[in-house]
């Protein structure tokens, strides 16, 4: 077995329709690993998905929003209903505005919060009994540098990445 082997695993990426994302979903596909491309825009979900299809992966588009408690409940049960199993959550979905921060609406900050934090926790909630059913896995949250250097443009981004930082730390403790 070679160190990159995911042959019979199955992955979900959420945000993995483009970007970062589909690159991860890539390198999974390539891995051996059953890909779930988990996210809110169906057009580029449903290329990215028959992408990885005509590779010889088995794959599959599944829509959510990230920001909502119950669709990633959702996308994490047709994921294990689709493949049988969950063995891996890549959460990267996540979303950015730039602009000051004294520009912030209190909706345009947590936006930005419900997505990149709030919806790596829901995320790993929803996916943690499925990956324990499957015998253990991993839960891998995209952070940035701006979790260490923070920005003067995106002071809402940086501060969700700070705390997707922490909130993994504590979840690999838990």
């Amino acid at each position: 077995m070679t160190p990159f082997d995911l042959f019979g695993r199955v992955a979900v990426v959420t945000g993995g329709n483009g970007g970062i994302g589909l690159g991860m979903a890539k390198g999974l596909a390539a891995a051996g690993a059953a890909v779930a491309v988990a996210a809110r825009n169906a057009e580029k979900g449903e290329a990215a998905a028959a992408m990885l299809a005509a590779s010889g992966t088995r794959s599959a588009f599944v829509a959510f929003d990230v920001a909502d408690e119950g669709s990633c409940r959702a996308m994490i049960e047709e994921t294990v209903a689709r493949f049988g199993r969950l063995d891996i959550l890549i959460n990267n979905a996540g979303t950015s505005i730039r602009k000051p921060p004294e520009s912030y609406t209190a909706t345009e900050w947590h936006s930005v919060l419900d997505t990149n934090l709030t919806g790596a926790l829901f995320c790993s909630q929803a996916a943690y009994p499925a990956i324990k059913q499957a015998g253990g896995g991993k839960i891998i949250n995209i952070g940035s540098m701006y979790s260490i250097f923070g920005t003067s443009y995106g002071a809402a981004y940086a501060a969700s990445k700070g705390a997707l930082v922490q909130l993994t730390k504590s979840l690999a403790i838990a």
